[in-house]
């Protein structure tokens, strides 16, 4: 078969709505299928690899494993900060009465799976530093989920899967910053502060080029690292200076210009690497009991049951409370089934677990993943097919 025609059907795939949600769980499929082959040795030596950035004293010394968490991801935080800032500045989250709906709709999809996950796991302390994990929702996978279904998903359905995602990942944010930050380094913290002051005079001049930015972030990067921060937050607080301006002699905002950019980059390859990196379960032990352990349940329950209940409930009382009013092409039921799709918490349920567990207190590297894995796959397919079929009729 020649190689263009192959080079062309790549290309169209990549640029469905629906690809970066596809790779992802191709990733994760390759991850799983090495670690329980015979390449389970050279997929774990992989992720050990030692990587050290050296300049004089100054030292950064990681495994593999931990570059991809903490630096691809801090692009791919970039990236949702930049997203965050253009919605609010002049996009969806930037009227109250289109931000009210999905704004109640997110605070009750993390207040109600952490509350079922504690709940669970209320006697371990150890395993209670999860419970952040089955609050998140995974964008590339709920859309890719909502690509599927084509013509069948109205406009307002997307409008709110996409506000609700974005307010997610902004508390998600928050709830890094608050509850997952170890012991701090002063000198590295000034050095970080320095490097904020800068960013906020680049903005305040109004300089439109990108290598003042990139510079003074990538110090700004490696001292966050450095302080006991995690590093990620530093790709939030970058975007959050880049000007929301257009360039000079150009009609391109340099922020939706970065932005639109860099989508592929993190969509196509940071996400599916991160997938693949962190998802070599060992599955050769999965069982019903291995399921029900509490932290892998109190992550199931909190996908699948606690979205769906703690999405629609909070809606429901902001509808009937006067606080919001449901978008004129949806109704209930095509709510009810992006609840149970925004059950898919991959991508940041696991950054998450990474930081829960990473100071190794319990053995959970199996038991939180099969929890993810398991939740995500079963919220996706139940909200594939309820939207599948349900009808289109309004149903208020």
């Amino acid at each position: 078969m020649p190689l263009q025609p192959i080079l062309s059907l790549i290309k169209k795939f990549l640029s469905k709505e629906y690809a970066s949600g596809i790779l992802l769980f191709f990733a994760a499929s390759l991850a799983m299928i090495a670690e329980n082959s015979s390449l389970s040795g050279f997929y774990d030596s992989l992720l050990a690899t030692q990587v050290e950035i050296r300049i004089d004293d100054f030292q950064i010394a990681k495994p593999l494993l931990l570059w991809v968490n903490d630096g691809l991801m801090a692009i791919f935080f970039f990236h949702v900060g930049l997203e965050i800032k253009r919605e609010v500045l002049g996009g969806k989250l930037s009227e109250l009465s289109a931000v009210t709906l999905p704004l109640f709709g997110a605070m009750g999809g993390i207040l109600v799976p952490a509350g079922l996950y504690a709940f669970i796991n209320l006697d371990d302390p150890a395993a209670l530093q999860g419970w952040a994990i089955p609050t998140a929702t995974d964008i590339a996978f709920a859309l890719g989920v909502l690509g599927l279904l084509g013509k069948r998903v109205p406009t307002g359905l997307k409008v709110f899967l996409l506000s609700l995602a974005v307010i997610d990942d902004l508390c998600a944010i928050l709830i890094i910053a608050f509850f997952y930050t170890s012991s701090l380094g002063i000198s590295s913290l000034i050095v970080a502060s320095i490097m904020i002051c800068l960013l906020y005079l680049l903005n305040r001049m109004k300089v439109t080029s990108l290598v003042p930015y990139f510079f003074v972030g990538l110090i700004l990067w490696a001292s966050v690292l450095k302080s006991g921060i995690h590093a990620t937050l530093a790709g939030v607080v970058i975007a959050m200076f880049i000007p929301y301006i257009k360039r000079p002699d150009s009609d391109i905002n340099m922020l939706e210009e970065i932005e639109h950019d860099l989508k592929d980059t993190v969509y196509l390859f940071i996400l599916p690497f991160f997938a693949f990196v962190n998802s070599g379960v060992y599955l050769s032990e999965l069982s019903v009991d291995s399921l029900l352990r509490p932290i892998p349940l109190g992550i199931m329950a909190g996908l699948i049951v606690g979205k769906q209940l703690g999405i629609l409930s909070f809606c429901w009382l902001a509808v009937k409370s006067g606080f919001a009013s449901m978008p004129d092409d949806i109704n209930w039921k095509q709510l009810y089934g992006v609840s149970l799709i925004c059950g898919i918490g991959f991508t940041m349920s696991v950054f998450i677990s990474s930081l829960a567990f990473e100071t190794g207190v319990i053995s959970t590297m199996e038991d939180d993943r099969i929890g993810i894995i398991v939740g995500s796959l079963l919220s996706g397919i139940a909200g594939y097919f309820f939207l599948r079929f349900s009808n289109n009729k309004k149903n208020n």
